[in-house]
């Protein structure tokens, strides 16, 4: 695998800590992977080599490519071990992987839940009827976020009641009765997949010590998006050998809303003071007008550290900008230049719209029908769909008979009368009140879970689904009902527990139930392959890249966004978004905005995103050289040109 200089020097570098300041397409996967090669290569075991990512997409192309590399090497006699492999996976994933090895020390029974966002918004919604809360005066998705953010920052609902504010009273009773319902129902949330393990290792001596022993190399990518959970579960593990890398770019750090910080990595450093830094800025995927346009952006911010991407590859065509007269015919110009280049030859998948907010979707939705462009706005999860829930919570029903959830959800799908009072009466340990003939059905819904816990042990996790599905009556059940979507999904998730199935019934299973757990918004993208245009927010694209990108929105509280209170305020953090969306562009980067705008059914004239103007003259294409040039497309007829913030 070639490398240029610099990042040969990283890949030569073993011992010690590393802090890798990695620009947008700078190539630092490879990097990395040949680092982990090279260190294997020269003695170290595959096994003493720990390397985490943020998405479990990242984590699995990683893994791909150290044993693509670690194949190559062992063909020509170099590889020191044949059969075991790094550890690379997601901080979440690692969390999994020592809570499951060590789920009494971490207070949990051993087959203990995991639950995603949905499943914990469930939970705060029977927190709040348990509390008698009206759950409209505390949406859900804000209490969880908001628990989220005291939880990774190591705070306790107890500790909280004396910081915070009066208006917190709600969100801490509602946080008291969640972490309640967890215990009760032997749960996890995906906070707590960082904060106990790392609680394990902070208090259990033998073990913490085992794991500094046993990897003495850490990898860490991402670093700049570590919270202070995932940044102190790294510190103790590099604590005994020092052997750490941190890999970044602090003008990508877009997540301080769910616990990054930018000083993470600006601090790095003092942490370990004899670091060695490597600075990689050859860019192999942007054209020098993007890169140029980018580094001009992200220079105004004071919170980084000094790096300039260049780049061996053609001067490239300048950006676009587009003013459009409403987000209707910004949306129209979107769509019309996407079908141009289509017809020009360039693949669907090679495009992508990005916007900095959920809601400019529906617009680009209603343009790129009205072309008969194909689409997919990515972000709409496989495994959120109800069958595929239902099928999965069989097996963590049998497996974990405390989860009431999941045995909600199941004990009358496919319907066999048992109501919700019954429901409640199982619940409550009351099953004697019931009629015979209800019991009857109850006690035969148990042996149902008690059959399919059993076969957990001996089929393998594909096999087991298929089992589940005729057991439980779900697949005659869709037929009946006509149901062929909702079969053809269940099926799917068949195939997709076949990919488990080589690692045997009891650890198959649960690395599967691990990964569907864990799926991530970036892991629902569609593949490569699926020929159709991507609609997703900027945060969503972090990682990607295509050869045509469409920023859509660029004005002035939108993008950058206009925060609802002052102190969520970061210019810097929206600069560095707008950053991370032109690099996503290979080969050209289109921009818009519009004159006016409707938002919540408010309409107001809008100003240009000073981000504009941030890019430089000389990187985008002027409203006169865009008629001269591509004879008006884009610009709608209408009033002149806004001026530029």
């Amino acid at each position: 695998m070639r490398l240029n200089k610099k990042q040969k020097e990283v890949v030569e570098w073993h011992n010690g800590p590393v802090l890798i300041v990695a620009g947008a397409g700078t190539g630092k996967t490879r990097t990395i992977t040949c680092r982990i090669a090279s260190i294997i290569d020269s003695g170290v075991p595959p096994q003493n080599i720990l390397a985490i990512t943020f998405t479990n997409k990242a984590a699995q192309e990683m893994r791909e490519r150290v044993d693509a590399l670690l194949k190559t090497k062992k063909n020509q006699g170099l590889s020191r071990s044949s059969m075991n492999k790094p550890f690379v996976s997601t901080f979440h994933s690692l969390g999994v992987y020592i809570l499951r090895n060590h789920f009494e020390e971490a207070g949990l029974n051993k087959n203990f839940g995991i639950a995603d966002r949905e499943r914990s918004k469930q939970l705060l919604k029977e927190s709040a009827r348990r509390l008698g809360i009206d759950i409209k005066t505390a949406e859900p998705g804000k209490v969880l976020a908001f628990i989220s953010r005291q939880k990774n920052a190591l705070i306790s609902p107890e500790e909280h009641m004396g910081i915070g504010r009066r208006s917190d009273e709600v969100r801490l009773e509602l946080w008291k009765e969640y972490e309640k319902i967890l215990k009760e129902e032997s749960l996890v949330d995906f906070d707590d997949l960082l904060i106990r393990p790392l609680k394990v290792l902070e208090s259990e001596k033998e073990i913490k010590e085992f794991y500094q022993s046993f990897w003495s190399y850490i990898h860490i990518d991402e670093y700049q998006d570590t919270n202070e959970v995932q940044s102190r579960l790294s510190d103790i593990l590099a604590q005994k050998h020092k052997n750490i890398c941190a890999t970044g770019d602090l003008d990508q750090c877009i997540y301080s809303w769910r616990g990054a910080r930018v000083d993470a990595m600006l601090k790095f450093e003092n942490k370990y003071p004899n670091t060695k830094t490597f600075v990689l800025e050859e860019n192999y995927r942007s054209t020098k007008t993007i890169l140029d346009a980018a580094n001009k952006v992200i220079s105004l911010n004071s919170r980084r550290k000094e790096k300039n991407l260049y780049t061996s590859n053609d001067e490239g065509e300048k950006i676009e900008y587009s003013v459009a007269g409403s987000e209707t015919g910004e949306a129209l110009t979107v769509a019309e230049k996407t079908q141009e280049l289509l017809r020009a030859g360039v693949s669907a998948s090679s495009v992508a719209v990005l916007y900095r907010t959920n809601f400019q979707s529906r617009a680009l939705e209603e343009a790129f029908l009205t072309q008969g462009v194909p689409y997919a706005v990515v972000g709409v999860k496989f495994l959120q769909r109800q069958e595929v829930k239902d099928v999965l919570s069989y097996i963590e029903a049998s497996l974990n008979s405390k989860s009431k959830s999941s045995l909600g959800r199941i004990i009358n799908t496919p319907t066999r009368g048992i109501g919700k009072v019954t429901l409640l009466k199982v619940f409550d340990g009351r099953e004697e009140e019931l009629p015979q003939r209800t019991k009857e059905k109850v006690v035969s819904f148990r042996a149902l879970l008690e059959r399919i816990k059993k076969k957990s042990n001996r089929l393998p996790p594909s096999e087991l689904l298929k089992f589940v599905l005729e057991e439980s009556g779900l697949a005659s059940w869709y037929k009946t009902r006509n149901e062929d979507e909702r079969l053809e999904n269940v099926r799917e998730l068949v195939t997709l527990a076949s990919r488990y199935d080589e690692l045997g019934p009891e650890e198959g299973l649960e690395r599967f139930l691990e990964h569907v757990a864990l799926f991530s918004e970036q892991d629902a993208l569609l593949t490569e392959e699926s020929a159709c245009v991507r609609l997703m927010t900027v945060h969503a694209a972090k990682g990607l890249e295509f050869k045509h990108v469409f920023i859509a929105g660029l004005e002035e509280g939108l993008f950058p966004h206009e925060p609802v209170t002052d102190e969520a305020r970061d210019e810097e953090e929206e600069r560095r978004l707008f950053y991370v969306a032109l690099t996503r562009a290979r080969v050209k980067a289109y921009l818009s905005s519009t004159y006016i705008r409707t938002i919540f059914g408010t309409t107001s004239v809008r100003t240009p995103s000073r981000f504009i103007s941030d890019i430089g003259e000389e990187n985008i294409l002027t409203e006169s050289e865009f008629f001269e040039e591509e004879g008006g497309l884009g610009l709608l007829s209408g009033p002149p040109l806004p001026p530029i913030y």
